[in-house]
């Protein structure tokens, strides 16, 4: 598990040195507090007025040690950063209430290398750190002949070790079920008019554009355009989907990020648990083969081998441990306060979990959501998956002098 990795292990993609500094005075100094819990690598974000021409940045402790950094546009919900840059590092370990004091030295060098990107057009784009996959953007060209495998955006997900993937693709039961993917089996928009986007049945959610991607030593990220289209194939809803990836010792973060907008009109989402809102799933080796050694652990503790829970609301929260062929992955699923609510979770012992909203929009009245999802080899325990949470809904507070 992660938070028991050194600050050695943290550091280990070390960054280039300071190198062409733009110019004297092109640094700033962090002060950045833990506040009410241990933090152990925990991905930060800061907005910062970078100079023009910044590429990279160099951060350094009071002692001189380096922390690998990188620089970012804003990210799709980064409201505060608007105008501004993003720094991002992982927070090696830093006690409860206590605090540490950086320097950030401004570079027109470029980033030091560390996660890319690259693809083949209309059909996917894959983010690895090093030589080592870690997530993979299906986004299939939809046509009548490939319709099964292609009425879907979703991403798949790689183990830690960037051996195999560990989620479902079409077929299977369900074909539906595919990745991380986030959608509605009842949707309502026009005058009436009906979509389900989780079945795709001639309503499905197709990939319009890619928009923007990051690529450096501390993240992976993309912002991609999503359509999704009703019966006369136009779409009734723009969204903008953001995957992004963090280097974290000892197992995968990802964050999802979206935001979707209604091309003219109300479109109210509807459905039902199972069917709808942001969800995980499995391999389908899961299902076929080791669907009695799945496991769930939620905030109230570990349940029993081979068994579900159908329903719950608002959780945290929640995680499940599956087998597929001799190794045992655990997947956490981080919400937030802010995603709307009441939020209801399903649970299914096959390998699909995640939890599910109803909303309207309407113009001038998007829906804006973020999860997390950590992808780790093994078991985990309670104390683990609310440190994560921690890390997610109540980051290091940073003050920029």
């Amino acid at each position: 598990m992660r938070r028991f990795c050194t600050i050695a292990a943290a550091c280990a993609v070390c960054l280039s040195s300071v190198g062409s500094v733009l110019a004297a005075g092109d640094t700033i100094r962090l002060s950045v507090g833990a506040g009410d819990h241990d933090r152990v690598n925990t991905p930060v974000c800061v907005p910062v007025d970078a100079p023009a021409g910044a590429k990279s940045v160099t951060l350094t402790d009071v002692a001189g040690n380096p922390i690998p950094a990188q620089l970012t546009a804003p990210g799709l919900l980064g409201d505060g950063a608007r105008g501004k840059s993003e720094l991002h590092f992982v927070l090696p370990s830093l006690k409860r209430g206590e605090s540490l004091r950086m320097e950030a030295a401004f570079s027109a060098d470029p980033p030091p290398k560390g996660f890319a990107w690259k693809g083949v057009p209309d059909e996917y784009a894959e983010l690895s750190l090093g030589n080592r996959p870690v997530l993979r953007y299906m986004c299939l060209k939809l046509t009548d002949a490939n319709r099964e495998d292609a009425f879907k955006v979703y991403h798949h997900l790689y183990n830690p070790a960037g051996t195999r993937l560990i989620t479902k693709g079409p077929g299977g039961k369900y074909t539906h079920h595919r990745g991380l993917f986030f959608g509605y089996c009842q949707v309502t928009y026009g005058e009436g008019r009906r979509a389900d986007t989780w079945s795709g049945r001639g309503t499905p959610e197709t990939h319009a554009a890619f928009l923007a991607d990051e690529a450096g030593p501390v993240l992976g990220r993309h912002l991609v355009e999503v359509d999704w289209q009703g019966s006369d194939k136009k779409p009734y809803l723009k969204e903008q989907r953001e995957l992004t990836v963090y280097n974290t010792p000892g197992g995968n973060l990802i964050e999802f990020a979206s935001r979707l907008s209604t091309t003219g009109g109300k479109v109210k989402l509807d459905g039902n648990a199972p069917h709808a809102g942001f969800q995980f799933r499995a391999d389908q080796e899961v299902a076929e083969a080791s669907e009695k050694m799945t496991c769930y652990l939620r905030p109230d503790g570990k349940g029993q081998m081979g068994q579900a829970r159908a329903k719950a609301f608002d959780l945290p929260w929640d995680a499940i441990s599956f087998v597929l062929g001799e190794d045992r992955y655990t997947v956490l699923y981080l919400d937030r306060p802010e995603n709307p609510k009441p939020a209801e979770y399903n649970e299914r012992t096959y390998g699909r979990f995640g939890s599910f909203f109803r909303y309207e929009l309407d113009e001038g009245k998007d829906l804006r959501v973020r999860y997390r999802v950590w992808v780790q080899d093994g078991e985990m325990t309670v104390e683990e998956a609310a440190a994560l949470h921690d890390d997610f809904v109540a980051p290091p507070a940073v003050t920029v002098r």
